[in-house]
């Protein structure tokens, strides 16, 4: 086979598909192990905290998200799609008036948005909201 212009392209295309195949199943296991390490492994437990993001994002490089975390001194959020999964983190004093955050964020393509709260007893709470990007965000 000569190798001509043509050719490298046809090979370098395909190896790049080829190494992207099985890249998200590794995102969504980097943020478990992310999640993971900030829990120390306990086991969530159902509460009120919850998350409100658009199920449908136009863009992802602005997707607003509302997160109530009643109780809670520290809120994680975690993009289980994106390069980098850990997103932001809220924390709580005791004279906070709410326990409540808005912010936007960037996602990369359609995945789950997950917060992770601590509660005042050590114990933590998980909520997630599916967001489907029809534009990527984070270079995509």
């Amino acid at each position: 086979m000569e190798l001509t212009r043509r050719n490298m392209m046809v090979l370098s295309s395909a190896a790049l598909a080829a190494s992207s195949i099985g890249v998200l199943p590794a995102m969504a296991s980097l943020a478990d192990e992310q999640i993971a390490e900030l829990t120390g492994g306990a086991e969530m437990v159902e509460g009120e905290l919850s998350i409100s993001a658009p199920e449908i994002a136009e863009n992802g490089n602005t997707v607003p998200i509302d997160i109530s975390a009643p109780g809670a001194v520290m809120v994680a959020v975690f993009a289980d799609g994106n390069p980098t999964p850990a997103v932001a983190t809220f924390k709580f004093g005791p004279l906070a008036a709410s326990h409540d955050a808005s912010t936007r964020i960037r996602l990369a393509a359609t995945q789950n948005v997950i917060a992770i709260a601590q509660m005042q007893d050590g114990t933590f709470q998980r909520a997630s909201a599916e967001v489907k990007v029809t534009i990527g965000g984070c270079g995509g």
